[in-house]
C-alpha cells in the first residue's frame, strides 16, 4: 500500500466512529496471543458490517470462520429481537478466545459458536439466513457458496472477503491459489441467481444479493 492510500484509509479510520471497548479489547488480544492476527476484521470492516446488519435487522445470520470472534460481535449488533447468528469455526484452538469476548459481549445470547467443518454443518442447518459471511479456507469459497446459496432468502446478502487476494487477483501471471479467487469472483460474476459489487476495503470484500 503505497503512502497516500495508507493516509486515506487512516483518514477513513478517524472519521469513522469508534469502536466498542470490548471489540477493542479482542483486536488487542488477537494480536497479543495468534499467528495470524491481521485475518481480525478490524475497525473499519467491523463498523461497515455492523451498519450493514443494522440496515437490515437480519433474523438469522451465518458466518462461515469465527476466528476470534470480531466480525460475529459486529455483524451481531443489528440482529432482530428474536434474531440469533450461527458462527463455525474449524479450528478448536481459537475458541477460548472467541467463548471468552462471547460472553463479555450483550449479545452473548443471539451467538452459537460452532466448532466443525463448515463443510460438514452448512447441510444441517435448517434456517433460512438473512445474511452469510463467508471467510475461511479460500478453495473452499465456491463449495460453502453452492451449500450456502439455497438457505439464503430471496433479497438476502452474502459477504465474502479476501477476494482481492493482496492485490494478486489483477497480476497477468497467477498463481494457484490467487487463479482459484479469481475464478470464484468470475464465477459469481456469471451466476444468474445472484448480483454482486467488490468492494476495495481491505483485502477486498464481495457483496453478493441473491435474487
Amino acid at each position: 500500500m503505497n503512502q497516500l492510500l495508507k493516509n486515506i484509509y487512516l483518514y477513513c479510520d478517524e472519521m469513522s466512529k469508534d469502536r466498542s471497548s470490548l471489540l477493542h479489547q479482542l483486536e488487542r488480544e488477537t494480536h497479543l496471543k495468534t499467528l495470524a492476527p491481521q485475518m481480525i476484521s478490524g475497525k473499519l470492516q467491523g463498523l461497515f458490517f455492523e451498519m450493514l446488519s443494522k440496515l437490515i435487522k437480519p433474523d438469522r445470520i451465518l458466518e462461515i470462520g469465527t476466528f476470534t470472534g470480531y466480525a460475529t460481535i459486529s455483524l451481531a449488533a443489528g440482529l432482530s429481537a428474536n434474531g440469533k447468528i450461527i458462527t463455525i469455526e474449524a479450528n478448536k484452538e481459537l475458541k477460548y478466545l472467541s467463548d471468552k469476548y462471547f460472553a463479555a459481549s450483550p449479545l452473548k445470547d443471539k451467538i452459537k459458536a460452532i466448532v466443525g467443518n463448515a463443510i460438514e454443518i452448512i447441510p444441517t442447518l435448517k434456517e433460512e439466513f438473512d445474511i452469510v459471511y463467508i471467510d475461511a479456507n479460500k478453495k473452499a469459497n465456491l463449495e460453502y457458496f453452492n451449500l450456502i446459496i439455497p438457505k439464503v432468502k430471496s433479497g438476502g446478502l452474502i459477504l465474502v472477503d479476501n477476494v482481492l487476494w493482496s492485490g494478486k487477483v489483477v497480476a497477468a501471471k497467477k498463481d494457484k491459489d490467487t487463479q482459484l479467487i479469481h475464478d470464484f469472483n468470475q464465477g459469481i460474476l456469471d451466476d444468474p441467481r445472484v448480483e454482486n459489487v467488490i468492494l476495495p476495503l481491505r483485502d477486498g470484500i464481495m457483496m453478493i444479493r441473491k435474487i
